[in-house]
């Protein structure tokens, strides 16, 4: 399932095409639960893609810089070690 929260979006659709209407000032955010699978691969010269996918084709890419991913991983490690999500 792929969930987005775009604020405040308002477009028009005219000819074909989608225009933003008013300021452009929005913000989104997007979840994707139930990854069916993920992979991660070089990304140019210097960044990393994560790329997730779900059983209803819905994908999410992030591409990252290598020390955001350092980070990530040592939360992870981290979170193996003091949580129970990663028990049975």
């Amino acid at each position: 399932m792929l969930a987005l929260d775009i604020e405040p979006f308002t477009v028009e659709l005219k000819e074909g095409s989608l225009s933003n209407v008013g300021p452009t000032n929005k913000s989104a955010s997007a979840k994707l639960f139930d990854v069916e699978s993920a992979d991660v691969r070089a990304f140019g010269d210097k960044r990393v893609k994560f790329e997730f996918d779900d059983a209803e084709g819905n994908e999410v890419q992030v591409a990252l810089f290598p020390e955001t991913v350092r980070a990530l991983v040592e939360e992870i490690e981290t979170l193996e070690d003091e949580s129970s999500v990663f028990e049975g």
